[in-house]
């Protein structure tokens, strides 16, 4: 191995060092391994969307159209989950959101028409979107002083079950059928939920009640006084700038991660097997340079980590455009999977920027915001492959990417 390797190692063993500890450890590991399978399952859909689209006989748009609903359930979950949180605690959020999942896997593997199908992806979306906020919640209250590092190991925890899920599942769907590898993953989201509920800390009386005392009035409604705090965070311009970039960018990687599989099929002919198995490739890299990126924004700074990023991610999809071959697409949709680097630096900087006594409710707002832009990418990207019009989609995301990179050039050069 060589010494700039050794390098990247021990760097990486340090960061991850550092979160252990008075139980830290578990509870990352819990909370790590709920993100790969709720994130994994979101990313298991489109690589089967052949088997799924046969059986419910339905166009590119409209299987666009139902991953949408499944983001858009869950950007409307992200408000009231943050609103919980100050409420009731991550314990239980967590759990319910294990839990929801679960059964609504269940809905999806056994829907007799396209309808129930919808329905079912709605659900997940609605379900595990309770996980997120309380995802982040619960680690940046934990690990305050590595909360990149925390952060990278999560999200990049979801880029592993987003590699691992869809390989898997492909290699088998011709045997066993999309249905039963939907439905008999609820399986591991009931356990995990298990895990959850044992190792997430309750929040202590005194904190639940300081959350609720800061936002109580004697001349207005305690719900009123919320609101108001929750929408004056995005007076402060970092989190406005950088709630639009994020914004951009998840409509980019929802349009993006929703069709790869389907555009490397028609467009690149590759067989299923291979497309789902450089699909899964994307994710490892992405899971790598979120590690990476998240130690390295707690040491250098935020900006720097999303300008190199960005700036590779404007590339990337025009590269895939150009590119041919089995090889030549690997290479370049390793490189696309590093823009998933983004995700845990912008995540840390938002959330470590808000106010502790609207932390939970404020992080949800913004986050509903943000996936709701995101959540029309599949749709838009879904009616430009009906037209046989794939390439022109892509360039249209890089330019939305490049839009995002003036965003974040334009943040303070101390974030």
């Amino acid at each position: 191995m060589s010494p700039s390797r050794w390098s990247v190692v021990a760097h990486l063993r340090n960061g991850v060092r550092g979160l252990r500890g008075d139980g830290r450890g578990w509870l990352l590991v819990v909370v790590a391994v709920g993100w790969a399978f709720t994130l994994g399952l979101r990313f298991l859909i489109p690589p089967l969307l052949p088997q799924i689209k046969t059986a419910f006989t339905v166009s590119n748009a409209t299987a666009g159209l139902a991953i949408t609903a499944l983001w858009v359930g869950y950007a409307l979950m992200q408000f009231p989950a943050g609103v919980l949180i100050d409420r009731i605690g991550e314990r239980t959020l967590l759990t319910a959101s294990l839990c929801l999942s679960g059964l609504s896997l269940c809905l999806i593997g056994f829907s007799p028409v396209f309808a129930v199908f919808f329905v079912g992806t709605a659900a997940f979306g609605l379900g595990s979107g309770l996980y997120g906020p309380s995802r982040g919640t619960v680690l940046s209250r934990t690990f305050t002083r590595k909360a990149g590092a925390a952060f990278g190991v999560t999200l990049a925890m979801g880029s592993i079950g987003s590699a691992v899920l869809p390989g898997a599942a492909t290699a088998v769907v011709e045997r066993v059928g999309w249905r039963p590898i939907l439905a008999g993953l609820s399986v591991p989201f009931f356990a995990v939920a298990a895990l959850a509920w044992r190792v997430v800390p309750e929040r202590t009386p005194d904190e639940v009640d300081a959350s609720a005392d800061a936002n109580a009035d004697e001349t207005a409604p305690r719900s009123t006084h919320l609101l108001r705090d929750v929408v004056g965070t995005l007076s402060d311009r970092s989190i406005r700038v950088a709630t639009v970039a994020i914004g951009l960018l998840l409509f980019v990687y929802q349009g993006l991660t929703a069709f790869l599989p389907t555009y490397l099929e028609q467009v690149k002919e590759l067989d299923q097997q291979t497309a789902a198995l450089l699909y899964g490739l994307m994710f490892v890299a992405g899971a790598l340079s979120q590690l990476v990126a998240g130690n390295a924004a707690d040491r250098v700074g935020i900006k720097p980590v999303l300008l190199v990023v960005t700036a590779v991610g404007v590339v990337t999809p025009v590269a895939l455009t150009l590119a041919s071959g089995v090889t030549a697409l690997a290479v370049v949709v390793t490189v696309l999977g590093t823009r998933m680097a983004i995700a845990p630096v912008t995540n840390a900087y938002i959330v470590g920027t808000l106010p502790d006594h609207v932390e939970g409710a404020a992080w949800g707002f913004i986050r509903t915001g943000f996936f709701l832009v995101g959540s029309a990418g599949s749709t838009f990207v879904g009616l430009f492959a009906d037209a046989n019009r794939f390439d022109a989609a892509f360039l249209a995301l890089a330019a939305l990417s490049a839009v995002a990179l003036g965003c974040y050039a334009v943040l303070p050069g101390d974030g």
